[in-house]
């Protein structure tokens, strides 16, 4: 296979999506595809086996749901345009205003949906700024010294999303400070949406505390609907970006290997988290070995560093592991870089490309 390309591998895409299905039976919720992390609608057919929704938050993405994934999809923007509001109701079950403003503005538009009101709980353990939805200054959620003490009629659920990457731990805390500020409503309401950012794929996740917590809730509360939209936890650790050495380079005794993709255009979470990304047979060290560089003209498109066992050769294969969610969906072609190809490796061992890129698909984006 030439490089680059990302390669999902259908084995632990299944592991991952038996999991959420497990877990969604034991905390009786509903779990759904958040679309910002992952929709790579090629492999809709699998999650349909386990699921029956997921979560859009533009007219693009409520089409995806309805048009490649068969079912309407739960819906939520930071702000409704006019001109596409209609469209995107006709492709939503579920649709959450972030504002009182603009529940004003729409709402007898959306009457074919649940409506619901997405809420700011003014707390997160999220420590990076940049994730941090309840931060000081949001743009995201109503507080609630600003909801009326009766809602209006049609409105049926909350949306509360305020996690990222998150574990059982830090939901229980977090779920403490959403009912003492919310709670009060959720007699008028029918379903709680409790966003994305709930990492339970992830190996150290401790799911036994998740439906001990959900246990508790539905006690509470038992005629709330409960719902989770993560997009990470369905495509954790599913598949590598495997790229190529390009050159060597060595200046003021830093070497810099530079590849065939690029951190800003293949794998911007590294620049914007930032984080280091897991390379397959190497480890991060704090200096020495070799800095990877990307192969754009973006002076900081570059991450170190890494010890290798040997020297690097041109045409060599550098592996960035778990490269599948989010990385794929914010791709873009700066500088006209090549953009990877997309494959899956099958149960049976196969490779099958789900799409390669062409200068084509560069030109057609200014056509």
């Amino acid at each position: 296979m030439k490089t680059p390309y990302y390669m999902i591998e259908e084995a632990l895409l299944r592991r991952n999506l038996a999991l959420i299905s497990d877990v969604a039976h034991r905390t009786e919720s509903e779990w759904i595809l958040a679309f910002k992390a992952f929709a790579l609608w090629k492999t809709f057919p699998i999650f349909r086996e386990y699921i029956r929704s997921t979560t859009a938050s533009s007219l693009s993405e409520a089409r995806l749901a309805l048009e490649e994934f068969g079912a309407k999809a739960h819906t939520y923007s930071p702000a409704y345009k006019d001109d596409e509001f209609d469209d995107i109701v006709r492709c939503s079950s579920h649709l959450t205003f972030n504002s009182l403003s603009q529940y004003e503005r729409f709402h007898q538009r959306a009457s074919a949906c649940s409506i619901g009101l997405r809420v700011n709980p003014e707390y997160s353990e999220v420590g990076t700024l940049l994730y941090n939805p309840c931060a000081p200054g949001t743009r995201f959620g109503v507080t609630a010294d600003k909801l009326p003490e009766q809602l209006p009629n049609d409105i049926r659920g909350f949306h509360c999303h305020c996690h990222c990457e998150s574990g059982a731990d830090v939901f229980q805390r977090t779920l403490q400070h959403i009912e003492e500020k919310f709670s009060r409503w959720f007699p008028q309401l029918e379903w709680i949406n409790f966003g994305g950012g709930h990492l339970v794929t992830r190996s150290d996740y401790d799911i036994e505390l998740l439906v001990h917590v959900m246990q508790a809730f539905h006690t509470r509360w038992p005629h709330l609907k409960v719902i989770f939209e993560p997009g990470s936890a369905f495509a954790w650790q599913t598949g590598p970006l495997v790229s190529q050495v390009v050159d060597v380079v060595e200046d003021k005794s830093i070497r810099t290997a530079i590849l065939d993709v690029s951190f800003t255009c293949h794998m911007p979470d590294c620049l914007e988290m930032p984080y280091y990304p897991e390379v397959r047979g190497a480890e991060h060290v704090d200096e020495g070995g070799y800095r990877l560089g990307g192969n754009s003209c973006l002076s900081g498109d570059f991450m170190g560093y890494w010890q290798f066992d040997h020297e690097l050769q041109v045409g060599e294969e550098v592996i960035f592991e778990d490269m599948i969610h989010y990385t794929t969906v914010k791709t873009n072609t700066f500088n006209g870089i090549s953009h990877p190809a997309i494959c899956m490796l099958r149960l049976d061992g196969t490779l099958e490309m789900l799409r390669s890129f062409s200068y084509e698909d560069y030109r057609d984006r200014m056509d």
